[in-house]
């Protein structure tokens, strides 16, 4: 992926578009972006999760989700919430849209350090810098996923004696309620309301943020595989003192959820990479027969929260 920021930096977008392959070319916008990206805005995740995530895809309403990871295992499950007055079972959050929502809640928790997050402007601010436009059946599947979020019961399990486990399993613990419509005249309080995050989510969030870069958050907001290889990477390169080998085993065991063959995973995760590291460019990693080697590299924001 070097080969692509190095195109953008000595000959600019458009004639690193004109130099490689069709199929490259998103490769490129995406790389021109975080290159040209002078803000470097500042996004915030649970080190949990750049170590599991949450499922790809729709489960059934009733479906528990458990994802191992490296020394964690993640443990999400279906929860009730009462709607319009009357009970309703929410299955697992997932996709990048309940991505894009917990890393908006935990970005703002840590920036303010409170478990209290208004869905106010800054929100709305927030949406439209990721590309967001929050209307029609975009507000409907961000309603969703943020049911979703608030119902269920999530907990993280560490390997090790003095670990830590989520005992209340929650990440929600009020407040993250959309409106049933864009019609609807209480629509206006939907950015006036407070999510308050479950407190034993938001100590560990506390105690073990990982900074991301937002423009790449926003690059990849609709590839959840590739977002979940971004934190991945932002997590564990820079924490490397050498270089270390991960099986394609390895990686299939992590990342490879939905598929039922190694043979279908490893072309999707070759490509899911490729997008990641253009979010990354200070990102190393070297394919190879048996997987990948992760060299250590520099974080992909190096600005800390003050």
């Amino acid at each position: 992926m070097g080969d692509i920021h190095r195109l953008v930096i000595e000959h600019g977008r458009d004639k690193a578009r004109a130099l490689v392959r069709p199929e490259e070319r998103p490769l490129v916008d995406i790389a021109a972006d975080i290159l040209a990206d002078e803000n470097q805005h500042l996004g915030i995740t649970y080190s949990g999760f750049c170590l599991t995530s949450l499922p790809h895809k729709k489960l059934a309403d009733d479906a528990p989700w458990e994802k191992r990871g490296h020394q964690v295992t993640l443990l999400v499950e279906p929860g009730r919430l009462k709607v319009n007055g009357k009970m309703k079972l929410f299955g697992v959050p997932y996709g990048a849209r309940a991505r894009m929502i917990l890393i908006y809640l935990q970005t703002q928790a840590v920036r303010t350090g409170r478990r209290e997050v208004e869905l106010g402007r800054s929100m709305r601010d927030w949406l439209t810098r990721m590309g967001i436009s929050v209307g029609g059946e975009t507000f409907r599947g961000f309603r969703e996923q943020s049911l979703r979020i608030s119902a269920c019961s999530l907990k993280f399990f560490w390997d090790g004696e003095n670990s830590d486990v989520f005992e209340k399993g929650g990440i929600v613990k009020r407040g993250l309620i959309f409106h049933d419509s864009l019609g609807d005249d209480r629509q206006g309080t939907l950015w006036n309301d407070v999510v308050q995050l479950d407190e034993t989510f938001f100590q560990a969030l506390r105690d073990h943020p990982v900074p991301l870069l937002e423009e790449a958050v926003r690059q990849l907001k609709d590839r959840s595989l590739s977002l979940d290889l971004y934190v991945w990477l932002a997590y564990r390169l820079h924490s490397l003192s050498r270089p270390q080998p991960i099986s394609w085993p390895s990686l299939y065991a992590q990342f490879g959820a939905g598929y039922d063959q190694m043979k279908h995973f490893k072309p999707r995760f070759v490509q899911a990479l490729q997008y990641a590291m253009a979010a990354y460019p200070d990102a190393k990693v070297e394919p190879a027969d048996d997987g990948v080697v992760l060299h250590p590299s520099r974080p992909p924001i190096a600005r800390l929260l003050a």
